[in-house]
């Protein structure tokens, strides 16, 4: 009895699709069996994510990587117009648009050589979702050119475990976006163990994911950003902070709104909603106005047991604080000259 037309996909791809990873190519005459012939979409990519293992997953995507890069698969050229985002991002927006500019140019220059993964929208007929590849196709798109793609049949669970796959090698994604996508996957009904696989992570390691994103709401995540110098510890320590007291959400909205004074980059918007949130060790003391006989203010002044701190105004500063300067000496002469009348 001849295996199914899918086993027999599968074996044949198996051994190209370890070449292919490790950069080789198949020895002359051991060639692979015929691909499937052209003009037919690839079949079922990643079937029952959620009720099979997550080997048997990266086994699909295997092959079809496999048959992409053998010219098994079909590629076409589609408008990156009718094309959506996955409904389940893996990335926050990036601070600097350098990179990307230096990605668009080499794909204008040298065209796309691997083609993105869509699937069709599974609510809006004649147009697409992508599973992978969106710098591709944003760059595409900008560029008003068509993007290479491979259609796969996938539903919605399917398609978010195998973008955390996918995710699970890369390098440049920061932990809070590992974090967001993890609490996507949860919200998609994934199981934890599912979770655990398809990104290769612990339980632990999901458990305090879950105590940040449980914590942190999704607005505020995306309103700060990547955050690429903010690690895992600080991001906990944000989560303690707003767990602790539920009113810091209101501090933190109201920190990442104030567009009088913007933080150019997701790091410094993190740092300064961790700072505004952080409880004063002790209150800061009110300013203090500094006005001559005249009513003219020179600045203003606070004091605390260990310091005083003066701050000069209306264009006097420099004058001001020299002045103050000079008087420093005999003012620690009468300061003495006290102390000893004491004694």
């Amino acid at each position: 009895m001849s295996k199914s037309p899918r086993k027999s996909i599968v074996a044949s791809f198996g051994l190209l699709s370890a070449e292919l990873e490790n950069g080789k190519t198949p020895e002359i005459g051991q060639e692979p069996n015929p691909p499937p012939a052209a003009g037919n979409r690839v079949g079922a990519g990643v079937i029952g994510a959620a009720h099979r293992a997550i080997d048997d997953i990266r086994t699909e995507r295997d092959r079809l990587k496999a048959l992409v890069e053998s010219g098994g698969a079909t590629v076409r050229d589609v408008d990156p117009s009718l094309i959506d985002p996955s409904p389940y991002p893996d990335r926050l927006p990036d601070d600097d648009a350098a990179s990307f500019d230096a990605f668009k140019r080499s794909l204008e220059v040298d065209g796309q050589k691997v083609p993105i993964q869509i699937r069709k929208h599974p609510s809006n007929p004649g147009r697409f979702q992508i599973v992978y590849g969106h710098r591709r196709w944003r760059a595409a798109k900008e560029l008003n050119k068509a993007v290479r793609a491979v259609e796969v049949d996938m539903s919605d669970l399917d398609l978010v475990v195998a973008q955390g796959i996918e995710n699970a090698s890369r390098q440049d994604l920061t932990w809070i976006e590992r974090a967001l996508f993890a609490s996507r996957m949860d919200d998609a009904g994934i199981k934890a163990r599912e979770i655990y696989a398809a990104l290769s992570i612990e339980a632990a390691e999901l458990a305090r994911m879950r105590s940040v994103y449980r914590t942190i709401p999704a607005d505020i995540i995306e309103a700060i950003g990547r955050a690429p110098k903010v690690g895992r510890p600080r991001w906990l320590d944000l989560a303690k902070l707003i767990s602790a007291e539920p009113a810091c959400l209101d501090i933190a909205r109201e920190t990442l709104s104030l567009k009088n004074n913007p933080a150019k980059s997701s790091d410094q918007r993190f740092q300064r909603v961790l700072v505004s949130v952080k409880p004063s060790a002790e209150p800061r003391p009110s300013l203090t106005p500094i006005v001559d006989s005249n009513g003219t203010r020179l600045g203003a002044s606070f004091v605390t047991p260990k310091e005083i701190r003066l701050v000069a105004e209306n264009g006097l500063e420099r004058d001001f604080l020299k002045f103050i300067g000079a008087e420093m000496p005999a003012l620690v002469e009468r300061f003495a000259a006290l102390r000893h009348e004491k004694v």
